[in-house]
């Protein structure tokens, strides 16, 4: 990997110091995927590359990828289409060989497709010692030129944003704000 990824996060300065925000990572910023909707839940896609397709798609199914690029990631939690093309599903949450995290509410929920972070490893460490490291450690692994976040995490970008929403989330239900 090439690129100084998430060097100069945005952080907030709460007890969860160091929590990066979705758009920290220089190397992978986040985009919406044109004006292409999601043809079954309407949402907005985000652009991924074929790579990350090529990667994670079963392989009895790649013959199935387009010849072209770019593609669209569906974010929605709650809507099964994962890869998409205007007007047209390309590829299903069973059609992946990763589970999809962000459409995923059983544990453990992936979230670091490259370093094994996953939900549960965060909140027990939350519980445990009262802060999370997940966000440190990544970024320390990115910064050694380690990550492979556009062949191993099915949205195709850097994770920090969604490791970072969990230790938010985890330090305020524990009630570990200042």
């Amino acid at each position: 990997m090439s690129g100084d990824c998430c060097s100069n996060p945005k952080s907030s300065s709460d007890a969860a110091s160091n929590v990066v925000e979705e758009t920290c990572c220089e190397f992978h910023p986040p985009q919406r995927c044109g004006p292409a909707q999601c043809p079954e839940c309407r949402e907005l896609g985000k652009a991924v590359q074929k790579i990350t397709l090529e990667a994670l798609v079963k392989p009895d199914t790649r013959a199935r990828i387009p010849h072209q690029k770019e593609f669209c990631f569906c974010k929605t939690p709650t809507c099964d289409v994962v890869y998409f093309l205007p007007g047209r599903v390309l590829f299903r949450k069973d059609d992946l060989s990763v589970r999809v995290g962000i459409k995923e509410n059983e544990d453990p929920i992936p979230l670091c497709y490259c370093f094994g972070w996953d939900r549960r490893k965060i909140w027990n460490e939350i519980r445990q010692t009262g802060r999370a490291t997940a966000i440190e450690s990544i970024t320390k692994e990115v910064k050694a030129g380690n990550c492979f976040c556009e062949r191993s995490n099915p949205q195709g970008s850097c994770c920090l944003g969604n490791i970072s929403k969990v230790v938010k989330e985890e330090i305020k239900l524990l009630g570990l704000e200042t």
